[in-house]
């Protein structure tokens, strides 16, 4: 399938492929550095385990985030579900600068404060691996509920990634978002799965967004997942809360936006998320 692919891409592109190289394209993805015969490197994935528009919505993703912060987006140079793959211009890495991180929270507010005109997508596509739903939604309550918690409580236990306990208080939790989540928001313009294997640092230390899972949300998501998994200094917080703070109570609200994302690994991976899990629950329920 691979090769049948590059040839696609070949033509798509109109220029030949002299070297494809493995790189890291996560958890579904097959991934490679393409070096053309134009002079040109570029990235190109594909998969056959997503689901439909998979690259097409990535595609989206990656231009509405595009301009809305000086965050830096890989322009796209072609995208295709039929046959599924994605190209991008190629982000050479090197390291971080000093302003590095605290210019990562600048942006990410500025990209936030953007905003979108409703709670989930317009479009109505689904996003990440497993397809999560995206309808939108008029306020983050209802959308967390219907179209996060829901669902990953339907697949969680389809799957059988999580006992019934922990399934009835993610259930209990889903009927208690109006008390847990604070005061209303407006829909904050979301990366989506914004931890540190999906921020790029390129030249000059800036700062380049990859692998959006692109929605209108609480602004607080996309921070508790940057949190979850760590790789981001303290500078990027601390930046991000003098440019656009967060509203009181956000330190008690982490764990609520983590239990999303633990559910989703708990169904793709098992291994010791069933646990995390129930430890994010135990301060809800």
């Amino acid at each position: 399938m691979v090769e049948t692919v590059l040839r696609d891409i070949a033509d798509e592109i109109g220029v030949g492929i002299v070297r494809a190289t493995g790189v890291q394209g996560g958890d579904v993805a097959t991934a490679f550095r393409l070096e053309l015969e134009d002079g040109r490197r570029v990235f190109a994935k594909t998969s056959a385990a997503v689901p439909p528009q998979h690259f097409t919505t990535e595609a989206a993703g990656l231009a509405w985030i595009r301009g809305a912060s000086e965050l830096c987006v890989p322009q796209l140079i072609a995208v295709s579900d039929t046959p599924p793959f994605l190209v991008l211009e190629w982000i050479e890495e090197e390291g971080a600068a000093a302003e590095t991180e605290a210019s990562l929270g600048r942006g990410l507010a500025a990209l936030h404060h953007a905003g979108a005109a409703s709670f989930g997508r317009t479009d109505r596509r689904p996003t990440g691996s497993r397809g999560l739903p995206n309808e939108p939604c008029a306020t983050w309550t209802e959308f967390y509920a219907t179209q996060r918690l829901l669902p990953l409580i339907r697949l969680a236990r389809d799957s059988q990634a999580l006992p019934d306990r922990t399934l009835r208080g993610l259930e209990t939790i889903a009927g208690q978002l109006g008390e847990l989540g604070g005061d209303p928001e407006r829909p904050a313009r979301l990366h989506g799965d914004l931890w540190a294997g999906n921020r790029l640092v390129g030249r000059g230390g800036r700062n380049w967004l990859i692998d959006p899972a692109a929605h209108g949300g609480h602004r607080e998501f996309d921070l508790a997942m940057m949190r979850l998994f760590g790789g981001f200094g303290p500078d990027v917080f601390a930046a991000y809360a003098e440019t656009h703070p967060l509203a009181a109570g956000w330190h008690d609200r982490v764990a609520l936006h983590q239990l999303a994302p633990l559910v989703i690994h708990a169904v793709k991976f098992g291994g010791s998320y069933p646990a995390s899990v129930e430890r994010a629950l135990s301060g809800y329920v």
